[in-house]
């Protein structure tokens, strides 16, 4: 699957606000925030803030990287055969 990731900056007021935008062929897949080093749960790393069709949770995962992401949302990609 080819990814796409853009930086984006949200006005949150938080010292958080280094987002990122995951798109896909277009469309909007998820919006990621990478933690400021001084978060007290998961220091640096990124923060699933809100994700669409198959990226939609319940809970808010949280990765080392960036890479871990796109392994996450390749994971994701191959359960099911529906469109986003």
């Amino acid at each position: 699957m080819t990814l796409t990731l853009q930086p984006v900056q949200v006005a949150t007021g938080a010292e958080e606000e280094d987002m990122l935008l995951f798109d896909r062929d277009q469309r909007l897949l998820a919006v990621l925030v990478q933690l400021s080093p001084e978060n007290e749960v998961a220091p640096g790393q990124w923060y699933l803030e809100v994700g669409f069709g198959r990226l939609s949770e319940l809970s808010h995962p949280t990765f080392a990287d960036l890479s871990a992401v796109e392994d996450w949302v390749n994971q994701r990609s191959r359960v099911g055969r529906s469109r986003w």
